[in-house]
């Protein structure tokens, strides 16, 4: 790598975006979502690609990722502990212009660019971080235009693929009902849509636990095969990746896959630090190829690493990891069983609640960056996602029933180690300086549900019906 790209950071969300940032690179046609999610959720695809994403063909200059040059493995750096660069330190190079880059993108950026990322900083604790570009629920334009509001939110929903479209009414609260809590619900009876497989889900599910324990990547590889990175530079890695996802607008199961093929990759291969956002782009373009119907290009993945790895390098590792693979690329992640998971958390609720929704989907997310998760199979931190979930949304009520039970498989004592470990990473114990996740989750159109605290996890919390 040559000294210009080690020089590169991550850049500053909390520097200003100013005017001699240009805008680099043309709005192409509209992506469309995910068939594979589409036909996960069974939502039928009725506005004819209105509601699908845009596929940036060249990020604006200012919005390119540099490699992760900064990190180190020094033996005094705790491996977990990952900072934000101080802002004084923030070293900001100009990006060069190149071939399709050079003309004007079509649509103002107006979001400042991203932190840098370093493990060597000092630890912060606090868990408060800018907003940038978030909307606010007090914000003037919000209480303005509430039509806006529930047509951003709307937008949401259907990238999103929630379970169940809400009605207006449900925007307001998702309301338990009393008396069927306890109730055992059939989450699949009645479903007239061909597409949810309501008639097999039951056997789908079987198969996909069976497949989570076949494609289950090692749980101490940093420990035993790693030799020059830590978990703390792949923390870094998968937050920069978290922006990567937002900034394409890729669907969440691109996300996740992604950070799944990282994993089962470094189980098995040494990887030096200098090629691991190589591998970590590599895994991205192979996972939006299976689930995107228009992936981004090879140079585009190349342009938002600052050109740091050249077209040849990407398309070598990526035969490198299919290879590793064994082109085994169907592999249930979280988002694979939230889904299930949170249908039947919304049968206990007279309206699906959008904020439950967004929570679970959040909380999942949290736990991508966290080496220290890979214990856990993917289906519990789906359960526990969802059993913190309701807790968080609705502390009066009991986080666990014999609907999830039946569903998950897995009984509320079963759950209380990952549920006591996510419930630490919600409340970022650790002070973890990846923000990624958290900002992505303040935003208005996700219910600002990073935000919101969990009460107190206490013993009955975990008690098993009988």
């Amino acid at each position: 790598m040559s000294s210009d790209g080690a020089d590169r950071r991550l850049r500053s969300r909390t520097s200003s975006w100013t005017g001699s940032q240009k805008s680099a690179g043309q709005s192409s046609q509209p992506r469309l979502a995910s068939k594979r999610a589409a036909l996960d959720d069974g939502r039928a695809w009725s506005s004819g690609g209105s509601s699908s994403s845009s596929a940036v063909t060249a990020l604006s200059q200012g919005k390119k990722r540099a490699a992760l040059s900064s990190l180190s493995n020094s033996a005094n750096v705790p491996a977990m502990r990952a900072t934000v660069t101080p802002k004084s330190q923030i070293v900001v190079t100009k990006p060069k212009s190149r071939g399709l880059h050079e003309k004007k993108a079509s649509k103002k950026v107006s979001k400042p660019v991203v932190k840098a990322v370093a493990i060597e900083s000092v630890p912060d604790k606090s868990d408060s971080v800018a907003e940038v570009g978030v909307e606010n629920l007090e914000s003037p334009a919000v209480k303005a235009d509430p039509q806006a509001v529930l047509s951003l939110e709307r937008k949401t929903v259907q990238s999103l693929y929630i379970s169940r479209e809400p009605k207006e009414t449900e925007l307001q609260q998702g309301v338990a009902s009393s008396n069927s809590i306890d109730a055992l619900k059939d989450i699949d009876a009645g479903i007239k849509d061909p597409q949810m497989c309501g008639l097999y889900a039951t056997d789908i599910y079987q198969h996909l636990r069976m497949a989570e324990l076949k494609r289950r990547p090692s749980t101490n590889f940093m420990e035993f095969i790693q030799q020059d990175i830590n978990p703390g530079m792949r923390g870094i890695l998968v937050d920069w990746l978290v922006e990567v996802a937002e900034e394409y607008k890729l669907v969440p199961d691109t996300l996740y896959l992604t950070v799944s093929y990282i994993d089962r990759f470094l189980s098995a291969n040494v990887v030096s630090r200098q090629r691991l956002q190589l591998l970590g782009v590599s895994c991205m373009l192979i996972a939006s190829k299976y689930e995107e119907i228009c992936a981004p290009q090879v140079e585009e993945f190349c342009y938002i690493t600052d050109n740091t790895y050249s077209k040849s390098e990407l398309v070598d590792m990526e035969r490198q990891v299919l290879c590793q693979l064994r082109f085994e690329l169907t592999t249930p992640t979280i988002k694979t069983f939230i889904r299930r998971f949170m249908r039947a958390a919304q049968a206990a609720y007279q309206e699906p609640s959008l904020q439950l929704e967004f929570l679970g989907n959040y909380l999942a997310e949290l736990s991508l960056v966290e080496y220290s998760f890979l214990k856990y199979m993917p289906s519990m931190i789906a359960a526990s996602a969802v059993f913190l979930a309701r807790l968080t949304h609705n502390p009066a009520a009991k986080p666990w029933d014999a609907t999830l039970s039946r569903y998950t498989r897995y009984k509320a004592s079963e759950l209380s180690e990952c549920v006591a470990d996510m419930y630490d990473l919600q409340r970022n114990i650790k002070g973890c300086g990846l923000p990624a996740t958290r900002e992505k989750y303040k935003q208005h159109k996700f219910k600002c549900v990073s935000s919101l605290q969990p009460p107190v996890l206490a013993p009955e919390h975990f008690q098993d019906d009988v």
